[in-house]
Formats: C-alpha cells, sequence, structure tokens
C-alpha cells in the first residue's frame, strides 16, 4: 500500500468533485457562508505557478454599480460572440452564458502587471503565467464544489475595457470574471453537453502514443 495515498473515503471525494465540477450560470439568492470565500480563495492560492511567480490577483466586487457596468459589458460582448458566430447565433442567444446579476459574489481574476520579469519556466512560454492561473481558478472550482458552492468562469469580455471598469494597471490582463454562489442544484452534466452545444470528446480521441496521431493502445 502506498504511504503517501489518501484513505479510499479521500479519494474518492476528490474525484467526485473533479467529476461533479460545473461551469454554473444559475444561481439562486442568498449569500454564502462566513468564511466559504476566504477557503476557495485559499485553495486557488495554493495552485502551482511556474517560477512560483503566483500571477493571479482577485477583485472581489462588492459595488452593486460596478457589476452593474461589468454585467453590461459582458451582455455586450455576448451580442458581438452572437454576430461572429454566424449560423449557430440563435442558438448561442438561446444560453445563459453568465450570472453576473444573481450570484452572491462577483470576482475579476487578472494576471498581475510587470509579468516579463518572471523568466523561470516562461522565456520560451510566456503564456504560462495564464496557464498558472488557470490552475488556481480550477482550484477554487473544486474547493467550491466540494462544499456544495457554484462558480462560472466568465470569459466574454475585452481585457481592455474589463481593466479600465476596475481599475487595474496597465500590463495586467483579466481573465475571468468569476460568479459564485448557491445554485438550486448542479448540472447533471456540462451545461453545453446539456444545450447540445458539443459534448465530451472520448479518450481515445485525445490520447497518443509517441507521436501526435498515433493512437494509444
Amino acid at each position: 500500500m502506498n504511504p503517501h495515498a489518501y484513505t479510499d473515503a479521500e479519494i474518492s471525494g476528490v474525484y467526485r468533485a473533479i467529476r461533479e465540477r460545473r461551469d454554473v450560470r444559475h444561481f439562486k439568492p442568498g449569500p454564502l457562508e462566513p468564511g466559504q470565500l476566504e477557503r476557495f480563495l485559499g485553495a486557488a492560492h495554493h495552485g502551482p505557478s511556474v517560477g512560483y511567480m503566483q500571477p493571479w490577483r482577485f477583485v472581489r466586487i462588492t459595488d452593486p454599480a460596478l457589476r452593474a457596468s461589468i454585467h453590461q459589458h459582458v451582455n455586450e460582448e455576448r451580442i458581438k460572440t452572437a454576430e461572429a458566430l454566424g449560423k449557430r447565433a440563435d442558438d448561442f442567444m438561446k444560453l445563459k452564458v453568465e450570472g453576473i446579476l444573481e450570484c452572491a459574489e462577483v470576482l475579476v481574476v487578472g494576471l498581475i502587471d510587470k509579468r516579463d520579469q518572471y523568466i523561470f519556466g516562461r522565456r520560451t512560454m510566456p503564456e504560462m503565467d495564464l496557464a498558472s492561473a488557470a490552475c488556481a481558478l480550477q482550484n477554487f472550482w473544486l474547493a467550491a464544489r466540494a462544499e456544495g458552492i457554484g462558480a462560472g468562469w466568465v470569459s466574454m469580455f475585452d481585457p481592455q475595457q474589463l481593466r479600465d471598469i476596475v481599475g487595474m494597471p496597465e500590463g495586467s490582463q483579466p481573465i475571468a470574471v468569476l460568479c459564485v454562489g448557491q445554485v438550486h442544484e448542479f448540472y447533471t452534466a456540462p451545461m453545453l453537453e446539456l444545450e447540445k452545444w458539443d459534448q465530451r470528446r472520448p479518450l481515445t480521441e485525445i490520447l497518443f502514443e509517441n507521436r501526435w496521431d498515433n493512437t494509444a493502445a
């Protein structure tokens, strides 16, 4: 037996959170319990980061007018996205793509400015700062799901405009509007799968051996 392994129950809980995590768009009224947001942020801040740069920053939106401004901007981008989708525009506009006005908490997540000074692990792949922040957001998501709280990553915005709305410094980069709150229920499958927008690929299509497109045994 591996002495470093968790108990069977703990392992099951980790895999359950991964399997049942959802990008939530539908929220019910009500605040989070005291301490929950801090725990989720703590989980995010324990995420791995290339060169230990910890590039993530979280802006908690508590001003209703500011939340409304963010919602308005996201809705404007939603319309532009529909226009860009062409034939799928009508299908797209039927989807609920955010819950900014309904959720308990809204966080704008961004990458720090002056990221060029971080070279370790980024010399040839500077985008690893974004990869690191995505890991932090996944930690947040999983912690929230484990406590029965929904979280939704909204990415329909113009980075420059959102940066201006929340007063982020030049050189920083917003990557998410994160909606967090109570839910009536979690989707039984990813929402876009339920809405038949797309479906999860089988492992046989994503796992190769030795060379790209050489299907693994």
